[in-house]
């Protein structure tokens, strides 16, 4: 029997406005997002709730609204908390999910951070975990919570379970990748696939390589950095399209 593939994207969608903040873009993304054919998606920087989202959509979420009709399932991650409301990470999934939290990883009074961790049973092939990330801008920052993240995954992520870790890490100096090979026996899907991380910002001419996909219990099949049109014209990064197959 042939083993279930997943396509996967992970996306900053930068709370839905063109790199400038001239333009809201959020119903282009979604309809580019649609495009890809993806399971499951993998999102940061989204808006949970602000009093200017009934203005441009009529759900209260950016992620509701790009779920739609296409993804029945998705949780978020409220990390960021305002006077006008709150943003953070999320998942879209085609498939149900069970459980979801979200772990604080603030380390710098300038920003808060959350991993979100959800896990979702995949038909045939049983538990799988999906977490998606965003990292500081600080390395001092970055370093504790790639450590957290990583204590995260030793107490809740049996070694046999299949798992995905997506999203901006903020890692131009690529430090996380040797740190999650060595600790958690992960592999990134670029580097396994082109030897290089992707180059994903700035979306309109790419130069740092800030974005990834961790894996273990997968074989990946394809990788692309969507940085054509009309990707080039929406975030400010470049989202990353993987497919996979389970081991």
């Amino acid at each position: 029997m042939e083993k279930k593939r997943l396509k996967i994207l992970s996306y900053n969608i930068h709370k839905g406005f063109t790199a400038t903040r001239a333009d809201f873009a959020l119903a282009k993304m979604r309809d580019a997002i649609r495009t890809v054919g993806a399971d499951l998606v993998f999102l940061q920087e989204v808006l949970g709730e602000h009093e200017e989202l009934e203005k441009h959509i009529e759900q209260e979420s950016q992620f509701e609204f790009l779920a739609d009709s296409i993804w029945p399932h998705f949780a978020y991650g409220k990390n960021a908390v305002y006077s006008e409301g709150h943003h953070g990470n999320a998942i879209l999934s085609k498939h149900a999910i069970s459980t979801s939290e979200n772990i604080d990883i603030t380390f710098s009074r300038f920003a808060r951070r959350g991993i979100l961790h959800a896990t979702m049973e995949i038909p045939e092939q049983g538990r799988l975990h999906a977490i998606v990330v965003h990292l500081g801008l600080f390395e001092s920052e970055r370093k504790e919570q790639i450590a957290k993240l990583c204590e995260r995954i030793r107490s809740h992520v049996p070694d046999e379970e299949p798992l995905i870790i997506a999203g901006d890490f903020n890692d131009w100096l690529q430090r996380a990748t040797p740190i999650l090979e060595e600790t958690l026996g992960l592999k990134e899907a670029f580097m396994a696939t082109t030897g290089s991380h992707a180059k994903s910002f700035p979306a309109w001419l790419p130069a740092l390589r800030l974005d990834r996909v961790y894996f273990r219990g997968f074989e990946v099949m394809a990788a692309e950095c969507l940085s054509n049109r009309p990707w080039s014209q929406l975030s400010d990064h470049a989202p990353l399209w993987v497919e996979m197959q389970f081991t």
